[in-house]
């Protein structure tokens, strides 16, 4: 998973962790196994035990839209013409399941990033009539999985190009965006959107900058691209592919209620039944219960603290303690089995 903090608290908070399950982001808030909360008056969507886990889809975009997207240095960029559409034809065809199996595949498979990444590139001709480019280029990668793939896939499909492309490893995002705005040690980035976009206001406008990211991927691009370019840094196309705050089910209690979305979850669970899992914070955070709660007009019979998307949850859930939990969109625990 990756190392990113996940939004579980608000956006600005959460740039300043970079720790643990998943830069898919994790919140690394460890928990235990209170609940809290009032009876359920009815049983209909209690907790169903179950391997598989699903993502029920935020419809009504309660999170913001941390979707894949290459940063790159404005001055490489201007200099290799070829470079951003290269980078771009990635998302063109890059999907959160393809995250989430790519995931899956070197956490729990235990394959190599180089092999799963060069694995994707195969099955995804995404160099077909680009233009060739050459030159130097490292696209960096942060410390964890995702990033790492992500990074390799960048390099290959660049290679593929006539780019002499490498991958360095750069740590954490308050390591590589200066090096990116300086453009001498990485030129690329596979970042994701609305967590980049907030770093740079950040830094841009000042520490208590009102957030400019949404759930709206194009609108958080549009709102991004003059903060990039004041830091020396250009964005590419956004993929559909994202590693966002997600809240999951079993496949049986989505089966038994027939919901694949949150608003559905709503309209199925109105005796207030569900018990809901997820990070100590989660019932004061506003993309947490409370979100869920204004959002979607979901309500719960109780809470149980557990972790930031972590295994506690997943494990949670599995078992039949929660009825839904806060996962990571692009978890490789939620690989069809």
């Amino acid at each position: 998973m990756n190392a990113r903090i996940r939004i579980v608290a608000p956006l600005a908070l959460a740039l300043l962790a970079t720790a643990a399950c998943g830069q898919s982001g994790s919140s690394g808030t460890g928990g235990g196994s209170s609940s809290s909360g009032a009876n359920a008056a009815g049983s209909s969507c209690a907790p169903v035990k179950g391997d598989q886990l699903v993502v029920l889809k935020d419809d009504k975009t309660l999170q913001n839209a941390d979707n894949i997207v290459p940063a790159v240095n404005a001055s490489a960029a201007q200099k290799s013409p070829a470079l951003i559409p290269a980078l771009d034809a990635v998302s063109k065809v890059l999907t959160t399941d393809d995250l989430v199996n790519m995931n899956n595949a070197v956490d729990v498979q235990r394959k190599s990033a180089a092999d799963v990444a060069a694995g994707w590139v195969k099955d995804h001709p995404v160099t077909d009539g680009l233009a060739k480019g050459s030159g130097a280029i490292s696209v960096g990668g942060a410390n964890f999985t995702e990033s790492t793939v992500l990074a390799t896939i960048y390099a290959d499909v660049l290679k593929a190009v006539g780019f002499d492309a490498t991958v360095k490893q750069v740590g954490s995002r308050d390591l590589y965006l200066p090096a990116l705005e300086k453009g001498a040690e990485i030129q690329a980035f596979p970042e994701y959107l609305a967590t980049a976009t907030e770093a740079i206001n950040k830094q841009v406008n000042g520490p208590n900058a009102a957030p400019v990211a949404s759930g709206d991927v194009q609108a958080t691009l549009t709102a991004a691209k003059p903060l990039a370019e004041k830091k020396g840094l250009t964005f590419g196309t956004p993929s559909e592919a994202a590693d966002q705050n997600a809240f999951a089910v079993t496949q049986a209690l989505a089966d038994k209620l027939k919901v694949t979305t949150l608003s559905e979850l709503t309209d199925a669970c109105k005796d207030g039944s569900l018990i809901l899992g997820g990070p100590t914070e989660c019932p004061t955070r506003p993309f947490c219960q409370p979100g869920l709660e204004k959002t979607y007009g979901l309500k719960f019979a109780s809470f149980t603290a557990l972790d930031a998307g972590g295994p506690l949850t997943k494990a949670a859930i599995q078992q039949g303690k929660v009825s839904i939990g806060l996962v990571f969109s692009s978890d490789g625990a939620l690989a069809k089995k």
